[in-house]
């Protein structure tokens, strides 16, 4: 599966910023799809996942409440509507595709990553 990823920016701290990923290839596998994402001098974080379905969804603590994923009609694409952004937020975002994982963080199991989008906030 190739991913592609898109719609990062900068934006004023406050602000909303939406991504968007679009899966290509081998594209006939049930996939839950997520975003991760690594600010400059830190490890890559877990950000938020969704199931196959769209009806399963994981948040880390730090986004819970301003960000929101969904799945598009096609199923193979991914965004996340990001809200009230804070300058923390700024990094690179990275889509990913793969499956659920119950019980030991982060709560998806990466097959696939995409290239990454930059997200800058400025306070």
């Amino acid at each position: 599966v190739q991913l592609q990823a898109s719609g990062g920016g900068l934006v004023q701290a406050g602000g909303s910023l939406r991504l968007s990923c679009t899966a290509s290839g081998r594209t006939t596998g049930r996939y839950a799809m997520g975003w991760f994402r690594q600010a400059p001098g830190k490890e890559r974080e877990f950000v938020t996942t969704i199931s196959y379905s769209g009806a399963t969804t994981y948040y880390a603590d730090s986004v819970k409440g301003r960000f929101t994923i969904s799945r598009g009609d096609g199923e193979n694409t991914v965004y996340l509507q990001m809200n009230d952004l804070k300058p923390d937020d700024t990094a690179v975002y990275y889509c990913a595709a793969g499956g659920l994982r119950v019980g030991i963080p982060p709560p998806m199991i990466v097959g696939s990553w995409g290239q990454g989008t930059q997200v800058t906030v400025s306070s």
